[in-house]
């Protein structure tokens, strides 16, 4: 595949972008080409495109898939395995939120809740035991709310969505866009 100014600027900020949110910067490239790929793309197609070792390429995939941001197939006649990214936008950012939250948020309420146990039954004054005891509650009410919302269907989300831009402009703070 050749491409574009426009489309090696999309990867390099993909991958700039991934490797913010903690993901490595060659897995997030491999990501961002598979998303704007009008074809499914074999290892070696991703290896030539970006210039990839078929090392780095082939621990990409693993873990892209793994994520579930990323769907291998089959084509006739070939043995090879050909890769996609998820091609609905909500559809990807559902599986990113969720391989995040089970990867960072949901450990941290276990550990969390872990510590709020043990502080129970040492000596952690309870002005700390305040502190994080809040800090659990807080991060348990947004997954809370998370797990909640993301059993709405669809529709449901969308609504919430275009509902929420309007909104804020008649809660206290909320300004009207310009």
């Amino acid at each position: 595949m050749n491409l574009t100014p426009a489309m090696q600027n999309f990867i390099l900020h993909w991958g700039e972008m991934g490797s913010k949110w903690g993901v490595n910067r060659s897995v997030a490239q491999i990501h961002a080409l598979l998303h704007i790929s009008p074809e499914a793309m074999t290892a070696d197609d991703i290896c030539e495109t970006l210039n990839l070792a078929r090392s780095n390429v082939s621990n990409g995939l693993k873990e892209l898939q793994s994520q579930g941001l990323v769907k291998a197939s089959r084509q006739l006649g070939d043995r090879r395995d050909h890769f996609t990214s998820i091609r609905d936008m909500f559809d990807l950012v559902d599986a990113v939120i969720k391989a995040r939250r089970e990867r960072e948020f949901a450990p941290t309420l276990r550990a969390l809740d872990a510590v709020m146990q043990e502080a129970e039954t040492d000596k952690t004054p309870a002005v700390v035991k305040d502190r994080m005891g809040e800090t659990l509650r807080v991060m348990q009410m947004f997954d809370d709310w998370y797990v909640d919302f993301a059993r709405l269907p669809r529709s449901v989300h969308l609504a919430v969505l275009k509902l929420g831009a309007k909104l804020v402009r008649f809660l206290p703070g909320g300004k009207p866009k310009d």
